[in-house]
């Protein structure tokens, strides 16, 4: 984890909104959207949510119906077939990247 300190405040130099403060700055990893269709409802977006966080890797999932995107952050790039699979295998269509 890396402390990032802000020197300065977006109020100014003499404002005291975040003059000073400390904040945890987390390596997210790589953050990747794909395009799933199919899904219609906030139980299609938790079926895939939750197959796509099986995957080795995975540390974060949102999957929004109205948009068929699914936004994936993992630790490393993952295999698009992995998540073809997974995908697959939770009853939807994996179109590619968004």
């Amino acid at each position: 984890m890396t402390e990032q300190t802000n020197a300065s405040s977006c109020c100014g130099s003499g404002g005291s909104c975040g003059s000073g403060t400390t904040t945890d700055v987390q390596d997210i990893g790589v953050t990747t959207v794909y395009k799933v269709s199919g899904m219609t409802c906030g139980h299609c977006e938790g079926a895939v949510s939750q197959e796509i966080s099986a995957l080795a890797g995975v540390t974060a999932v949102t999957a929004v119906a109205k948009t068929g995107e699914v936004t994936v952050t993992s630790a490393a790039p993952l295999d698009e077939e992995a998540v073809r699979a997974a995908v697959d295998e939770a009853g939807y269509e994996l179109v590619g990247r968004a």
